[in-house]
């Protein structure tokens, strides 16, 4: 494990501490397991609420765990809800006009801060996953997890390691770029402190899954469903899946989870494989086709439409279906969906002109960016600027800000969502990150 960089204040002077008299400062005399009780149940909001606690005087800081060497390798401390915020204008992460630094946006309460985070010279930053960033390092495509709040980092094997399947070499090219194309990731840490991370290569239907002690990625017999988008939770994939689907009568969608491989001891996973276990299914007659998957609130949600036209959002808990009660979502604890490739969760007290219990996508066939609310029957425009032209105005809104983060694509590359003529390709180290040649270096790895 690595640590970098750490968050950084956005003044320069630190103010100078004043002592606190002795009788003053009953805070600090609390007793050590109250001052642990008190940390943990801060810890289980916000990882900087637990940072801010820390803060607060020598004894208690002392007495509660430090993130710092375990950003990674204890789940307790992964910043779950907090993002990484496109910049736009292209200024992707290690631009030189950010000078380093990187904004990550909470989902949960609006608060934006600012990152010194020095390493993208030479990384790019292919998915995220638990507020943990994946990395891939330029050179020679080792994929790296980075905790951008502690700087704490665990790297996997290279990249290409993939290329040694049969046939994963054919068009190098095109290879390349459904690689670095990631639909999910999973990370689950096992008692012996081995970090297992699971990838889906979401355009050639694959599943790819390496530990910090493997030193190639592995990939089960099996291939996943090619129709529709896995997510992550708490460690594990959800997959959906209807073999009947393409038919004039489709039949119910199975949802399947896909547990992490197994671990004895502190060895690597290459003995083990990744399991898929059939979990619930949603029949045909309460939801024709479900679309979507999404994590809300630590509940995994299945997402679609009462009708054929795509226009009436219906929303189950897979909770619900695994218990085979089919009833209908009327609140989502007043958050706010934002459904494209990637689905975010987002409290509504971050969009004030956007209510709770409210989805936004791009509409079904108008093309604009859109909202509905669970309790209305009308979709009403979400952001100003008409999508199917690319005429979004500047400065743009910050839900345009949210909605690309939906989309990797974009939003790993500095851009926004729709933007006069805006493209998702590399305009740096395009041999590296585009999916160009490696040729030279998968031979050697060969």
């Amino acid at each position: 494990m690595e640590r970098f960089s750490a968050l950084t204040a956005c003044s320069r002077k630190r103010p100078r501490l004043m002592a606190i008299p002795e009788e003053s400062s009953s805070w600090a005399s609390l007793h050590a397991d109250l001052v642990r009780l008190i940390g943990s149940k801060v810890l289980a909001g916000d990882l900087m609420d637990y940072v801010r606690f820390r803060a607060v005087c020598p004894h208690w800081r002392s007495r509660s765990d430090c993130p710092r060497g375990r950003g990674v390798v204890d789940p307790r401390f992964h910043p779950r809800r907090w993002m990484m915020l496109p910049e736009g204008h292209g200024l992707y992460p290690g631009h030189g006009k950010l000078r380093g630094y990187i904004r990550f946006f909470n989902l949960s309460t609006g608060v934006i801060v600012r990152v010194l985070l020095p390493l993208f010279r030479n990384h790019c930053i292919l998915d995220s996953v638990d507020g943990l960033l994946l990395l891939q390092r330029d050179e020679d495509t080792v994929i790296r997890l980075l905790h951008p709040f502690t700087g704490d980092i665990a790297d996997l094997p290279p990249l290409a390691t993939l290329m040694r399947l049969p046939g994963a070499n054919l068009n190098v090219r095109r290879t390349w770029t459904y690689f670095r194309k990631i639909g999910a990731t999973s990370v689950s840490v096992s008692a012996g402190g081995v970090i297992t991370v699971m990838i889906v290569l979401h355009n050639i239907s694959m599943l790819a899954f390496a530990t910090s002690r493997d030193h190639q990625w592995n990939v089960p017999p099996w291939r996943l469903s090619p129709f529709w988008r896995l997510i992550s939770s708490q460690g594990k994939l959800y997959m959906m899946d209807n073999p009947t689907l393409g038919t004039s009568h489709p039949g119910d969608t199975q949802i399947f989870q896909i547990n992490p491989p197994k671990h004895e001891g502190t060895g690597s996973a290459s003995s083990s494989m990744p399991s898929q276990k059939l979990i619930a299914t949603c029949p045909a007659g309460k939801m024709p086709v479900p679309q979507y998957l999404a994590e809300c609130d630590s509940e995994v949600l299945v997402i679609g439409y009462s009708d054929g036209f795509f226009t009436h959002p219906l929303v189950y808990r897979l909770s619900d279906l695994i218990l085979n009660r089919v009833v209908p979502v009327t609140t989502i604890g007043g958050n706010v969906l934002f459904i494209d490739e990637r689905i975010l969760s987002v409290s509504c007290k971050t969009v004030p002109n956007i209510a709770g219990d409210t989805v936004v996508a791009v509409h079904p066939t108008d093309l604009y960016l859109a909202q509905r609310n669970f309790n209305s029957h009308t979709w009403l425009p979400a952001a100003d600027g008409c999508i199917a032209e690319r005429d979004v105005s500047m400065p743009y809104s910050l839900i345009y800000h949210i909605f690309t983060c939906c989309q990797r694509a974009f939003w790993n590359k500095g851009t926004i969502s729709y933007q006069h003529k805006n493209q998702n390709n590399w305009k740096v180290k395009r041999k590296w990150r585009q999916g160009v040649s490696l040729t030279c270096n998968t031979l050697i790895l060969l």
